[in-house]
Order: structure tokens, then sequence, then C-alpha cells
């Protein structure tokens, strides 16, 4: 599981219960304000307030996935939130915080 840790976006990983289990450099610098690599072994819906608490329980209750966009200030990202498995059994969510561009090509194939 070292390949999220050479990618160029913020990646974290969490077990079926909500438990950080991991996160690569990025996203710790990303959340160095509440913790970073700190936040390893604590468990993310404790992490978050309403309504994105919730949110974080139903994921893992429904074993679903989530994508939205976000933006603090001029910084545009794209969240990606989907289950991961091991041997076939739900193992928790793996998050993707990508940077988007400012103008970003969109390519209609047919």
């Amino acid at each position: 599981m070292e390949w999220f840790k050479h990618v160029p976006y913020a990646v974290t990983i969490c077990d079926a219960e909500g438990i950080l289990l991991d996160m690569n450099e990025r996203a710790a610098a990303t959340f160095e304000a509440d913790g970073g690599r700190g936040l390893i072994g604590k468990n993310l819906i404790d992490c978050h307030p309403e309504p994105s608490r919730s949110a974080l329980l139903e994921l893992l209750r429904e074993q679903k996935q989530n994508l939205y966009t976000i933006q603090k200030g001029e910084i545009k990202k794209l969240i990606v939130q989907t289950p991961w498995y091991n041997d076939g059994e739900f193992a928790g969510l793996v998050e993707l915080s990508i940077v988007l561009p400012e103008e970003m090509p969109h390519f209609i194939r047919g």
C-alpha cells in the first residue's frame, strides 16, 4: 500500500470504523494544524463537525462513494471518498484531495 505516498495529491486512508490508518505527506501537510501525522490512530468521525460527521458515518455504513468539489480562497479541489476492500471485504475509505487547476481541459469522447 505504498503507492499513495508518492502521488501529487493528499491521500488519507481509514478503516471500516473510521480509524485513520495512514496518510501521505501532502495530507499530513494539509491537516498540520489539526495534528498532521499525529491524527493516525484517531477516529475521523470525532474530527468532523455536523453535517460532515453524519455524512462520513453514512459512507462507512453504506460503503458508498462520495465525490464533490470545494474551494478555499483561490484553491479549488476535487474530493473523492471511496470504499476500499481487502480480500473482497469492506476495509474502510480512501480520500483523495486533488487540487484542480484554474483552467482545466474537458474532453468529450464519442
